[in-house]
């Protein structure tokens, strides 16, 4: 009974205590520096890893590589030479420099020396060539070299869309921006200039080219014919300027006429008004923009200073590419003028013109009310822009137009690099185009989960 009221009234032990004297000490800490484990960077590994496997699943340079493989790039391997069982160098596959040239200008990569090194440096550019080696040689005039293809590719990509019911050409918004040209303000130079600039051009010619048969060194003879090719590039770029000459007089007044100045580095490319204020060379790119879906489906290129007589080239080039004319043609006042108005309204698919109406300098009078000598477009344009139906739909334009705009300068597009309108239509096209992948990607997705939501 005692034994049981003990037990009730203190828990048992298995062990007995151990008094704190009699206890072990605790172990000190040995002294001295930490021992961790470090980076080791330049330790040699052997890692069996594919190329693939190193990088993502889901990182945007592999949509850029599934979209190019779904284009037909058959025209891009009519131009190579090099075929099987016989000699030559074997260039790079196609859409390897398509698909680089792609995603860079994704992601702002203007220059072909600096994509030559992120093929080197970085995992995605890397990933795309795939092993296959190119230099900035290559990248340079491949960019620049395939316009018409490039321009082609625009019109199937958009018609496939069309055909899709994903783009309707309902409304597009047109725009311009003013490019930088690679030119100085001090290259362009007056007739009189000119001519002595030719003069000394080709007797430097005939001196390098007597240099180059008289001497014998190889070394030599190799510098002195670069030097022979670039003075011939000069000399012609001179002539191209005194050929352009004459265009540029025409648009002066009489009394300025020989105040008319041509570049001699791009004899294309003219002093223009930029965004800031100030004047400098220049080209003017216009882009059409679908307002549903921020497609771009037109796209130009001109040395002209202003956006006046843009819109009917526009216009039809919108049926030469699609067949059909867009149904509305949003324009900022740059665009606007009575001829242009009548001939886009009297097209076999008018095209409806929503652009703001100059305010008259009658203070007095509605500048919404048609005038007598009004044509009967212009006089439906006037009262049309005086709607609330239709100052909603011009609200359009700022969120498309000027918004694809701004998408294609934060990419780095302010000024190119190349020289004449037929490359720098190239690079143009080259920002299109990523621009409409990224879009055609979202517009896709969109319509996707409308139908399964459906």
């Amino acid at each position: 009974m005692n034994r049981s009221s003990s037990s009730a009234t203190s828990p048992a032990l298995l062990f007995e205590l151990v008094p704190e004297d009699l206890a072990p000490p605790k172990p000190t800490p040995p002294s001295g520096t930490p021992r961790v484990r470090q980076a080791h960077r330049q330790q040699v590994e052997m890692r069996f890893l594919s190329l693939d496997q190193l990088l993502p699943e889901d990182h945007p340079v592999r949509v850029v590589w599934q979209y190019v493989q779904q284009l037909d790039l058959r025209p891009l391997y009519e131009p190579i030479r090099a075929v099987e069982g016989h000699a030559g160098r074997s260039p790079a596959d196609p859409p390897i420099l398509v698909a680089l040239w792609l995603f860079a200008t994704l992601e702002g990569v203007g220059s072909a020396r600096r994509l030559n090194k992120l093929c080197r440096e970085q995992r995605p550019y890397e990933w795309l060539c795939g092993g296959v080696s190119v230099n900035y040689h290559t990248l340079a005039d491949f960019r620049v070299g395939h316009g018409e293809f490039l321009d082609q590719l625009l019109t199937t990509s958009v018609a496939a869309l069309l055909h899709e019911e994903l783009v309707s050409l309902q409304r597009v918004a047109v725009d311009g921006m003013k490019v930088r040209a690679s030119a100085g303000a001090a290259s362009f130079r007056r007739r009189a200039t000119l001519d002595e600039c030719l003069a000394e051009a080709e007797a430097q010619v005939q001196q390098l080219r007597a240099e180059v048969d008289s001497d014998p060194a190889a070394s030599s003879r190799r510098q002195q014919i670069a030097q022979q090719r670039a003075a011939e590039e000069r000399c012609e770029r001179v002539r191209q300027a005194l050929a352009h000459l004459p265009e540029i007089e025409a648009k002066k007044k009489a009394d300025e006429k020989q105040k008319a100045r041509a570049s001699t580095t791009d004899p294309e490319a003219r002093v223009m008004k930029m965004a800031d204020g100030g004047f400098r060379p220049a080209f003017n790119v216009q882009l059409a923009t679908d307002t549903a879906t921020q497609i771009i489906t037109g796209v130009d290129v001109s040395n002209h200073g202003n956006d006046q007589g843009q819109l009917v080239p526009m216009m039809a080039q919108h049926e030469e590419r699609y067949g059909t004319a867009p149904g509305a043609a949003l324009v900022d006042g740059g665009f606007v003028t009575l001829a242009d108005i009548e001939t886009v309204s009297a097209n076999e698919v008018e095209t409806t013109v929503y652009a703001p109406v100059p305010q008259p300098k009658d203070e007095t009078r509605d500048p919404h009310e048609p005038l007598p000598d009004d044509s009967p477009a212009v006089a439906e344009w006037r009262q049309r822009m005086g709607t609330e139906p239709a100052k909603e739909i011009y609200k359009e334009r700022a969120s498309t137009a000027e918004c694809v705009n701004a998408q294609t300068r934060n990419r780095g597009f302010y000024q190119v690099r190349v020289r004449g309108l037929v490359k720098v239509k190239a690079i143009v096209l080259w920002y299109v185009l990523a621009h409409n992948l990224r879009r055609i990607v979202a517009v896709r997705a969109a319509a996707a989960q409308q139908g399964a939501e459906e």
